[in-house]
């Protein structure tokens, strides 16, 4: 019998304990063995239920104890979570986690303090929350070079920007809404500012170059600033606004990038709605491929870090190889990056062609005293420049 235990019995922790009950056959079938749940971590205890008889509240109790080969994280932040799961390590245990803000900043020091230890630090559940990504670009696509990877990886922002483009409701309407749902935090400000989103693809494009690409250098802009006038624009052009998480590789290195785009009904992420992910991948060889499914969610979530206790259950004694190396990738400046951009502002049609050269012009119903644009492709850098120069500027979102 493999026994397991559990750091952090919130939202995700009591739905991997929940999967690990309701699937203990099946996932014994997949195994070969029984996997029993013999503690979970935390600093409430919890009367009347019956996980009370396995809740401890010292991590060193897990550490110490032989019988406890896999460890499962899901408590968040990097501590104490980095502080508890390196100690697992050491311990020679196995240990999954879900906790992106731990793998955005720790994974590569992880990674090798488990190979060391002959054990695997997996975390497929902290990108995508149910959506299979990390083991498929670990196994299943090594074949190939990853070119671009594009994801749509934070489900509260998709909802969002999904009820803002249905019922035409501003931001603030919108986000109250996704709070009363559960859909957002009572502090949203990592799903909005696109910081959860910028962790997921600093982790995405550190498997796929095998080096630290540290979030902290990638540009990222949230959707706390689009607004319903926003939305009759992108109508306008049968387009619609979502917020992608985006790193690509070029002649020159790999760019990266968080921000609201404006995608085309051709787009494959263009129909993702409500509180479901996507990612889309471009290889080399493969060309393209998406994953799609529940971003997050009790169940989705844990679903995903079962199925890593899984893999790990069945290579007790050995270490499943990751490349993702603490040497750093300098990130190619995202200003170097050509996009289109569409752009509102309150400048007459002279000013925005003298400074724009050509560009299109887009009417949305009812919008009036200001123009919108949308440019040629131009650099990032060119397009700020040119905005500091023109003034007036109402808003800038990318053009896919």
């Amino acid at each position: 019998m493999i026994k397991v235990a559990i750091m952090g019995f919130g939202t995700i922790g009591s739905g991997v304990a929940e999967v690990l009950d309701i699937n203990k056959k099946s996932i014994a079938a997949r195994v070969g063995d029984e996997v029993e749940l013999k503690y979970v971590l935390d600093l409430r205890d919890f009367e009347g239920d019956p996980i009370q008889e396995k809740i401890v509240h010292d991590y060193k109790v897990i550490a110490e104890d032989p019988e406890v080969a896999i460890v499962v994280e899901t408590m968040g932040g990097v501590e104490p979570a980095y502080t508890f799961v390196k100690t697992m390590l050491e311990a020679g245990k196995h240990v999954t986690t879900s906790n992106k803000a731990l793998v955005a900043a720790k994974g590569a020091e992880l990674i090798a303090l488990a190979k060391e230890k002959n054990v695997n630090f997996m975390f497929e559940a902290s990108v995508g929350g149910g959506i299979p990504i990390i083991r498929p670009l670990n196994s299943c696509l090594t074949a190939d070079e990853i070119e671009e990877i594009t994801g749509i990886v934070n489900g509260t922002t998709n909802y969002m920007m999904t009820e803002m483009t249905e019922k035409g409701a501003d931001f603030n309407e919108v986000l109250k809404d996704a709070q009363a749902k559960g859909y957002a935090e009572k502090d949203p400000t990592a799903d909005v500012e696109g910081y959860d989103a910028c962790r997921k693809i600093a982790i995405l494009t550190s498997l796929v170059c095998g080096q630290q690409v540290d979030f902290e250098d990638i540009h990222t802009e949230g959707i706390t600033k689009i607004t319903p006038t926003d939305i009759k624009y992108a109508q306008a052009m049968g387009r619609a606004i979502k917020l992608l998480a985006t790193s690509k590789k070029g002649p020159k290195g790999y760019t990266a990038i968080v921000a609201p785009f404006l995608l085309p009904a051709s787009h494959p992420l263009y129909a993702v709605n409500g509180v479901f992910n996507a990612i889309f991948v471009h290889g080399n060889v493969l060309g393209d491929a998406m994953f799609y499914g529940s971003g997050a969610g009790k169940l989705p979530t844990a679903s995903a870090v079962v199925a890593d206790v899984v893999e790990m259950a069945k290579n007790l004694d050995k270490n499943i190889p990751i490349e993702w190396s603490s040497k750093k990738l300098e990130l190619v400046d995202y200003r170097e990056w050509e996009n289109r951009f569409f752009i509102r502002t309150t400048a007459d049609k002279v000013a925005v062609e003298r400074v724009f050269g050509t560009v299109t012009y887009v009417q949305a119903e009812g919008v009036t005293g200001e123009l919108g644009f949308v440019t040629e492709k131009i650099s990032e850098g060119d397009c700020e420049k040119k905005e500091a120069e023109l003034g007036n500027i109402l808003q800038k979102i990318r053009v896919a």
